[in-house]
């Protein structure tokens, strides 16, 4: 069961509150170029991407916003350190959240004229805390340690909170896995503010899609979490795929099909590994979130699969199809995708009527 956090508003998405968990990703152009970003922005939005991060790190990264905001198909957060004016500047831009950390902003007039202007806006702030970036004073008296991490999430909170702000998002995120976990869990007991989570700084698109799959599947499966953000040194299209891939796997939220397919044995009789491979490649994208089983024999056939709403299963230089466990055709080898991407065509003309 998941924590019942506060809700906050991003732009026409909702986080936390019991609300669908959202799937973000950041840009990675430069955003003073705004074609350059807007384009990355369409293509995050087109893979299922609910919310986009974008760095502002001076003036001229501001002023773009005003043409991001207008143009963007999805909600954006301008990702701020240090210099309060271009909170003001993207807020003034009409963003849709901020991402920024009171303390580093300096002296608290500073921080009350951020939160008077996002309180006019309705826009929320998130607070996020990396191990890395946890201040001396905290190290010193925890060491490097969940409580250091949490705490100093919490004094940040205190600052908006002694201003009376409420709108607010946190994150704790390292690249340990276990420490993220027991941040999380640490935050999830004392504050009521939605928590967006992920492993940062995870890595390769393989070897951080390993790392963010184990950890952020160990924060769901307790609850914890109202966004995502899946962190990797790749095209920031993957991170929303994999986002995705994990909440489906989770069955907390489906976009598109998922595939499920036998490991292989002695008894497999087909090229099962290329078959599933096209089957993924062909069937990726379709618009349905049907659960497609590849089978490579009777024994993990129908029975296994029975849950599918469409499958294969493999025999000696052929196959059969089956919808929900019943057989509808047996086809050779070499004709099976074909056959299995005609039936989840014909679901899809009977979903569309």
């Amino acid at each position: 069961m998941r924590e019942k956090t506060r809700q906050v508003m991003v732009g026409s998405v909702p986080i936390g509150g019991g609300a669908p968990i959202t799937v973000q990703s950041m840009a990675n152009t430069d955003t003073r170029d705004a074609a350059a970003t807007l384009a990355q922005i369409g293509a995050l939005s087109e893979a299922g991407c609910d919310i986009v991060r974008v760095a502002v790190p001076d003036q001229a990264a501001a002023e773009a916003l005003f043409t991001l905001v207008k143009k963007s198909p999805v909600p954006l957060v301008a990702d701020i350190h240090f210099d309060y004016r271009l909170a003001l500047k993207a807020l003034e831009a009409g963003i849709h959240k901020l991402r920024l950390n009171p303390g580093n902003i300096g002296d608290e007039r500073k921080v009350r004229e951020v939160v008077r202007a996002a309180e006019e806006r309705r826009v929320p702030i998130r607070i996020g805390v990396n191990s890395g970036s946890v201040p001396r004073h905290l190290l010193e008296r925890h060491g490097r340690t969940a409580t250091a991490m949490v705490e100093s999430a919490l004094e940040h909170v205190a600052i908006f909170e002694r201003l009376g702000f409420y709108d607010i998002v946190i994150s704790v995120k390292a690249t340990d896995i276990d420490l993220t976990i027991q941040a999380y869990e640490e935050l999830s007991r004392r504050v009521p503010y939605p928590l967006h989570v992920g492993i940062t700084e995870a890595g390769t698109k393989w070897f951080g899609t390993i790392k963010s799959a184990a950890g952020l599947g160990a924060l769901l499966s307790r609850g914890i979490g109202d966004t995502l953000r899946v962190s990797l040194t790749a095209d920031p299209v993957e991170e929303v795929k994999v986002g995705w891939a994990i909440l489906s796997a989770m069955d907390l939220r489906r976009r598109g099909p998922v595939f499920i397919s036998c490991p292989t044995c002695g008894r497999t009789e087909i090229d099962l590994e290329g078959i599933a491979q096209e089957v993924e490649n062909r069937l990726g994208d379709f618009p349905l979130p049907i659960t497609i089983a590849i089978m490579g024999c009777v024994v993990n056939g129908p029975g296994e699969g029975s849950h599918a709403d469409l499958g294969i299963c493999g025999g000696k230089g052929v196959g059969m199809i089956f919808r929900r466990g019943e057989i509808v055709r047996r086809v050779p080898e070499e004709e099976l995708v074909d056959a299995l991407v005609a039936e989840a065509n014909r679901l899809l003309e009977k979903d569309r009527g």
